[in-house]
């Protein structure tokens, strides 16, 4: 492990002296991709070096106690216990952040929120299930836009997609795939019933032009009047976008423009992104038919999460996690549920590497 941490440091040396370097400087692209690789590594050679030195203060603590003076050996034998911790607890840290990296973990998002079982119960949810991944993303610092919407009849909404962007946040929203259930008592029940709705959400890495190769010859493109409140050329210019991608079939729509140009643009990047996600779900079925019997298949219909309401309760079913405050979960304070996911998945990709499994990357 020492040796390929050395390797990984040399690495993080040469990157921090190309970021001043004329020629990258003067690349705009070169210095995004060297500035993005040295961030990636940074966390892992600030844990090695911290690593490194208590080794160090290690083996001088351990030389104290066996020929040191008197004062010496009684500081070795306070000082020793906590240190061994420390090492541990590196060590631990090391393994995960050595653990094979999901390729899609600094990319952005597109988000899709859809109404299901439940009627206008479901919209409703729907609706607040979206606030609260927007008021995440906006502690997160994220930039958030909702690119199609279609409202529910009685207030909440049918669907919505929306696009993510910022830092490593695939990373994050990748756990929030798959059906959320709430159970309360709807504003229309009259005799206090508890109803049961879902919602399904879809978090899906943003492709980029190199991830996905689309021939425009398989693509029509309908225009027609935005919809929906707000905005001067709504209902007035044909401004939203309709992609039909022949081949496969799908259906992207765009309207958050009031360019027809940008909208086009928007409808292009849903398009490779669900294009790129039918590709990763492929490979991912071939690469992991092993390990959906140990930790679940991650597929979108399975339900992962459950909010009830009358019990002020969250529980997430693929790591048996259960917390209480719904009122600040739903203001966006998911970061803990989130934080839990990955660390449980880390420590099953974990458990893989060291325990004589498959190997996986970590991520559901």
């Amino acid at each position: 492990m020492i040796d390929k941490l050395e390797e990984v440091e040399r690495r993080f040396e040469r990157l921090t002296a190309d970021l001043s370097n004329p020629e990258v400087l003067a690349d705009s692209a070169k210095l995004q991709k060297v500035s993005k690789e040295r961030a990636a590594l940074e966390k892992l050679v600030e844990t090695f070096r911290t690593y490194r030195k208590v080794l160090g203060d290690l083996r001088e603590v351990e030389a104290w106690l066996d020929g040191g003076d008197a004062d010496e050996k009684a500081y070795a034998r306070e000082t020793l216990p906590g240190l061994k911790q420390q090492r541990e607890e590196l060590e631990q840290s090391l393994k995960v952040l050595l653990l094979p990296k999901d390729p899609n973990d600094e990319k952005d998002v597109i988000l899709e929120i859809r109404a299901g079982a439940g009627g206008d119960e479901a919209g409703l949810f729907a609706e607040e299930v979206m606030q609260m991944y927007l008021r995440y993303a906006a502690q997160q610092g994220w930039k958030a836009d909702i690119v199609d919407m279609s409202p529910g009849s009685v207030g909440g909404v049918k669907d919505v997609t929306i696009t993510l962007s910022g830092s490593a946040v695939f990373s994050n929203m990748k756990y929030e795939s798959g059906v959320h259930r709430v159970q309360r008592v709807p504003a229309t029940e009259t005799q206090g019933r508890i109803h049961t709705s879902t919602i399904t959400v879809s978090v899906m890495p943003e492709a980029e032009d190199v991830d996905v190769q689309i021939n425009p010859a398989d693509i029509e493109m309908q225009v027609m009047r935005s919809t929906g409140s707000g905005g001067q050329s709504v209902n007035t210019t044909d401004s939203a976008v309709r992609l039909i991608h022949k081949p496969s079939g799908i259906v992207v729509k765009c309207q958050q423009e009031k360019s027809q140009t940008k909208n086009r643009t928007q409808a292009m990047r849903m398009l490779r992104t669900k294009l790129y996600e039918i590709e990763q779900e492929r490979i991912r079925s071939e690469r992991d038919s092993m390990r959906r019997g140990q930790v679940g298949t991650g597929d979108r219909s399975e339900k992962i999460r459950t909010y009830n309401f009358p019990q002020d309760r969250l529980t997430d079913h693929r790591i048996s996690l259960t917390v209480h405050n719904l009122p600040g979960i739903m203001a966006g304070g998911i970061e803990d549920v989130i934080t839990a996911c990955r660390t449980h998945y880390q420590a099953e990709a974990l458990k893989q590497q060291t325990g004589g499994g498959q190997p996986r990357s970590e991520g559901p």
